[in-house]
């Protein structure tokens, strides 16, 4: 019965941060000008609106199985962006790319100052809250495709540079980020090694 409540509050957790992420994605998209996420009804917090198949429910769902419910990595359905709507199609790409993990690190930190006004109790379930928003927010910036560290390193690139990198991430990313995620040879997937040691600092710093 533990382990069934920890599996579906990882999952409620998940969806409300993929949520937020996806939602900033179409409201910095909308704000630089291009309305294509709100006429496809993305501009919302509704997490229907923002499940991806993959990325919200078989990934996490096989991950949490696989590590007994403590752990899990997603990704909402791509918000959708014209940049030919776009003042900077580069530059404004990486501004909407970025907006997804900043808006799950804000969240993280109204957390953290929630849990130090309200009583010890709602500490329970907003501390695993505000480790999810940063692992998420973290795990988003690894470089690799379709994650938003990809096209955000698009948008700092120089120009040339930049198209190269992105060729080889459309062709490559997904296999890329596949071969990061999943603990091929047993332990630890390479990805949490990569990232668990930002996560726990930027978590050190926010949870009291």
């Amino acid at each position: 019965m533990l382990y069934f409540l920890s599996f579906v509050l990882n999952a409620v957790y998940l969806i409300i941060a993929i949520t937020v992420h996806e939602f900033a994605h179409a409201f910095a998209a909308d704000r630089l000008g291009d309305p294509t996420a709100r006429s496809m009804g993305r501009l919302t917090l509704n997490p229907i609106a923002h499940i991806d198949p993959i990325g919200t429910i078989a990934l996490p769902l096989g991950l949490m199985l696989i590590s007994g419910g403590s752990f899990a990595f997603g990704w909402g359905k791509p918000t959708p962006f014209d940049p030919y709507n776009l003042q900077k199609p580069r530059r404004d790409t990486g501004i909407i790319s970025i907006a997804g993990p900043i808006s799950n690190l804000l969240l993280a930190s109204a957390l953290a100052v929630a849990i130090r006004v309200l009583p010890y109790t709602f500490s329970v379930f907003l501390v695993p809250l505000i480790l999810t928003n940063i692992a998420l927010a973290v795990f988003n910036l690894v470089p690799v495709g379709p994650l938003d560290g990809q096209k955000i390193l698009f948008g700092l690139l120089p120009r040339d540079l930049a198209y190269e990198f992105q060729t080889v991430m459309n062709r490559y990313g997904t296999i890329i980020l596949i071969l990061l995620i999943f603990p091929f040879f047993g332990g630890e997937s390479p990805i949490t090694s990569i990232i668990q040691p930002v996560i726990m600092t930027i978590a050190r710093f926010l949870i009291p």
